[in-house]
């Protein structure tokens, strides 16, 4: 449905985890329509829950909710994990000093299904080794 391409370049994944999404009747038919982006959005625990932050879902054009004008494209949005495994991923989060970024969006059945990921912080070097190495393939492969 959807992929965070860059969170691979930009992060060094550790452990993915599979979580559902807390979304209306309008946002799942614009999903379904193919309206959403991950790309820039990560993932935060606050008070024992996990939301998403920042990710896009369209507007739904035959909508008749009347919330025509409000700007709910990029509000935060429940993850839907088990609360041992929300204080697990808190504990990391706050003792390695490690991050939650969405790496997919998928659907499991008729639910639609996100997949975050811990990640660490990729150094500017790291990133210019990834560039190099897929530069020397390519040549590789024209040759």
């Amino acid at each position: 449905m959807a992929e965070n391409r860059r969170a691979r370049f930009e992060y060094e994944l550790l452990q993915t985890y599979e979580a559902g999404i807390v979304l209306t009747g309008d946002e799942i038919k614009s999903v379904r329509a193919g309206h959403l982006s991950i790309v820039d959005c990560y993932a935060y625990i606050k008070n024992g829950e996990c939301f998403l932050r920042n990710s896009y879902i369209k507007e739904y054009e035959n909508s008749f909710n009347g919330k025509r004008g409000a700007d709910t494209t990029r509000r935060d949005r429940k993850l839907l994990l088990h609360a041992d495994e929300i204080e697990k991923l808190r504990k990391k989060i706050e003792t390695e000093n490690l991050t939650l970024v969405p790496t997919k969006a998928y659907f499991s059945g008729s639910n639609l299904k996100v997949e975050i990921a811990l990640a660490r912080g990729k150094k500017l070097y790291d990133k210019r080794e990834v560039v190099k190495r897929r530069e020397l393939e390519r040549t590789q492969r024209q040759n």
